[in-house]
């Protein structure tokens, strides 16, 4: 995965880009995802940041507009839990999809090269030129089917 400084100066040439500040705000952000592996509402990462660093000053408005940028510039993904809103991961890890519990919410992550195959078939079937796809399969986790 790409080093933490890199993407720091992606994020810094972006921000220029879109003629915006850099912000610590808006840094802690994109490192909060840097570091954590799993998924999360724009809440959680507000409720964690304000967590891990209470002297900051950080409104939910910060946190939406910045993860809309980062998703914007694929630096982050999404995945749509319809009016429940989005869970957010950083999109530059390696290819990969999901498998998305609807009772407790987990969210399961798993790579299936039969299936990567199998799209890429599909796709020269209908003279389609893949460039991308998500997929995510919903149902009950192991624990909720009980």
């Amino acid at each position: 995965m790409i080093s933490y400084p890199i993407l720091l100066e992606k994020f810094q040439t972006l921000l220029k880009e879109n003629q915006l500040k850099f912000t610590k705000q808006r840094e802690f952000v994109l490192k909060f995802l840097y570091e954590n592996d799993e998924h999360f509402t724009p809440e959680e990462i507000y409720t964690l940041l304000k967590q891990k660093y209470p002297d900051i000053n950080i409104g939910i408005a910060t946190v939406y507009r910045t993860l809309a940028l980062l998703e914007a510039s694929q630096i982050v993904s999404s995945i749509s839990f319809g009016t429940a809103g989005k869970k957010y991961e950083l999109g530059l890890k390696k290819h990969h999809d999901h498998l998305i519990c609807t009772k407790c919410g987990e969210i399961i992550e798993f790579l299936d090269e039969t299936i990567e195959q199998q799209q890429k078939l599909i796709a020269k079937q209908f003279n389609f030129k893949m460039t991308d796809h998500a997929m995510k399969i919903v149902g009950l986790c192991k624990n909720c089917q009980d």
